[in-house]
């Protein structure tokens, strides 16, 4: 029953799919974020059901490429692109870690932020487009591999404080438990990478390695460590990078 109630307390966080109501308490939050990959899961199926019924309906890869980036952002209800736009605005500052920390927490949006998230939104089309089906296996990975390594952040990573919403996730949370959970799905998803185009899916899988690397180092060194705002930022770009590399390196496969 535990397990149940965390993956409605995990999709009612980090989606906007409705869910039945729950008391909200530390035994529906104790696996959540085990529970985190599952939403990924939901927004890869959305990915490859969107690709056949444009494949079906003749649509151009303007149309295809619009719903690659709209259906993540829908099924998250925008809530890592919340987090993108904040650290562009504290990362824009150029202040102290201690004035960083504060912009992350300012609920106003600056000028850099929409900058920042609509560079990203184009970009994120411009890759998208040139996305070719025989990928669409890897490109329907990419979020849970997402959702996998921002799990292991939230809760293997220093936290920049002890209160706020990732600090509150990790002291409710089963941390043994839900560590072994995030490194098998991680594995489960690794497999499916590898199955579905060798090459591209290790290519993919360092990317997103590599993401979670500079995101811990900058989160350490300018923030104090992780909050809620890194480790969606670390999603959105590590998404962005995933997805270029399916673009550059499926080019040589």
């Amino acid at each position: 029953m535990n397990v149940l109630r965390s993956i409605v307390a995990a999709f009612s966080l980090f989606s906007a799919i409705p869910m039945p109501r729950i008391e909200w308490n530390g035994s529906a939050t104790r696996y959540m974020m085990a529970a985190f990959p599952l939403v990924g899961v939901v927004i890869g199926a959305l990915l490859l059901l969107w690709r056949a019924l444009c494949a079906a309906m003749g649509f151009g890869p303007l149309l295809t490429a619009a719903g690659y980036t709209l259906i993540p952002i829908a099924l998250s209800g925008g809530i890592h692109m919340d987090g993108l736009a904040d650290v562009i605005d504290a990362q824009s500052s150029h202040a102290e870690p201690a004035r960083k920390r504060e912009i992350l927490k300012d609920p106003h949006v600056g000028a850099f932020a929409i900058i920042g998230v609509c560079c990203y939104l184009v970009a994120y089309v411009a890759l998208a487009s040139e996305v070719s089906g025989r990928l669409m296996g890897v490109l329907a990975c990419v979020p849970v591999v997402s959702r996998c390594l921002s799990g292991f952040a939230t809760v293997c990573f220093r936290t920049s404080s002890g209160k706020g919403m990732l600090a509150s996730e990790r002291g409710s949370a089963d941390l043994r438990v839900v560590r072994v959970s995030l490194a098998l799905e991680l594995a489960a998803v690794s497999v499916a990478l590898v199955v579905a185009s060798p090459l591209v899916g290790v290519a993919v899988l360092v990317t997103a390695v590599v993401a979670l690397a500079y995101v811990r180092w900058l989160a350490q060194s300018q923030y104090g460590g992780m909050s809620g705002d890194l480790a969606g930022y670390f999603l959105q770009l590590a998404e962005l990078c995933m997805l270029a590399c399916i673009v550059f390196v499926g080019r040589l496969v």
